[in-house]
């Protein structure tokens, strides 16, 4: 049997053209190892897993753009085409984009969404809004079962026992659970029972991977939190897990249970308050009304204070001893005034005109007003001569004018 061969090239060619048109478009997962970015831009690295390898090539273009720092024992999901390269007689992956696989594309999720929500000011201190001291209502959004709710009921059981717990029952990992949880935090903030409408809501669940976590890390319930007319305190996860959630909430606590210590008093720290307070307005109240006493006896007892009392006590006295005395005093006093007025009335009558016109004087008027001198008439005057008991009138002739 006889075939003609091919040059190493031929199949080559042939390889190239028959890989690179069956796989134009692929998807692999796998694990960086031998990264190197060479000077001109271009990074070349293995990905791998337990049972193979394949080289691959990442070009200067594509890495710019890619937003993602790459090493050694990183595990991504590359995207690209198989392309074989026939100086070295091999084939690799042209990679057209890479993520991280697992966490690492639920990470860049969440560093995109946290410098979404920072410029829209969903972190900024000025708008968080203050926990109520003494809540009279709480509304919990998390899960029915589980140990969260349990450990969170004995908590406030045990320090303030008066609240009271309303439970919004949710998901809280899986495809719907974000949903769940938004639906949870509008319900309380518009219940459909008025009565229902909480002074505080917490939101919890319990730890987890990432991946657990996912719901509180979504946007639509960071949206229903910073929207919340009620104040919410976060508690997701452990101490060291931190969700979008927490930040957008308006207290972060955490565990569950140190957000139920967070959200109502210690009803013995407030029994000991309210003795104290009582204790304190006792004292005061009771120095008050020494200080009151001590200054009422000492006004009583001042010399201002019973200076009138003496001197009416005194002018009793007076009264008592010589009650003809006020007599007499006045009875002088209203002769002397007497006197005066009778003097007075002397001296008025003697300025008295009339006085004198008894005497045989009279006066002369013309035009309402009296004539004392002679050049004031002339002839043919209308005059009125004024007498002690009268008035005539009369015309002055020519012959009486001198």
């Amino acid at each position: 049997m006889s075939t003609s061969a091919l040059s190493v090239t031929e199949l080559t060619l042939q390889i190239k053209t028959g890989l690179e048109s069956l796989f134009p478009l692929v998807r692999v997962r796998g694990e960086i190892s031998n990264f190197k970015r060479h000077s001109s831009g271009h990074s070349y690295l293995t990905l791998k897993d337990e049972q193979a390898q394949i080289p691959a090539v990442i070009w200067k273009n594509t890495g710019i753009r890619l937003g993602i720092d790459l090493r050694d024992g990183m595990e991504v999901i590359a995207e690209g085409r198989l392309e074989v390269y026939p100086p070295a007689g091999r084939y690799q992956l042209i990679c057209t984009s890479i993520t991280q696989a697992g966490e690492g594309l639920l990470q860049q999720a969440f560093a995109r969404l946290l410098q979404k929500l920072a410029k829209a000011g969903y972190f900024s201190p000025e708008r968080k809004r203050k926990i109520p001291q003494i809540p009279q209502t709480i509304g919990i959004v998390t899960s029915p079962t589980g140990a969260v709710i349990e450990d969170m009921g004995n908590v406030i059981e045990r320090r303030f026992p008066a609240v009271r717990l309303l439970l919004y029952p949710v998901k809280v990992q899986g495809a719907d659970a974000a949903l769940d949880v938004r639906k949870g935090i509008d319900y309380f903030n518009n219940p459909a029972d008025p009565r229902h409408k909480p002074d505080l809501l917490i939101v919890a669940r319990g730890g987890g991977s990432m991946e657990d976590l996912q719901a509180f890390n979504e946007e639509i319930v960071a949206e229903a939190i910073y929207r919340s007319s009620v104040p919410v305190i976060s508690a997701i996860g452990h101490e060291t897990d931190i969700t979008i959630a927490d930040m957008v909430a308006d207290l972060r606590a955490g565990t569950p249970s140190i957000a139920a210590e967070l959200a109502v008093p210690d009803r013995l720290d407030l029994l000991k308050a309210v003795e104290n307070l009582q204790s304190r307005l006792s004292t005061a109240l009771l120095s008050k009304l020494d200080g009151a006493q001590m200054e009422t006896d000492s006004l009583i007892n001042s010399y201002a204070f019973n200076r009138p009392i003496f001197q009416l006590q005194q002018l009793a006295a007076k009264l008592e001893e010589n009650p003809e005395l006020l007599t007499r005093s006045i009875r002088m006093k209203w002769t002397e005034k007497a006197t005066a007025f009778a003097s007075a009335n002397q001296h008025l009558a003697l300025l008295d005109y009339r006085k004198t016109l008894e005497r045989g004087y009279s006066l002369v008027k013309k035009e309402g007003r009296f004539i004392t001198r002679s050049s004031e008439l002339k002839a043919a005057d209308e005059t009125e001569l004024v007498f002690h008991d009268g008035s005539i009138a009369a015309t002055v002739s020519a012959t009486s004018v001198r």
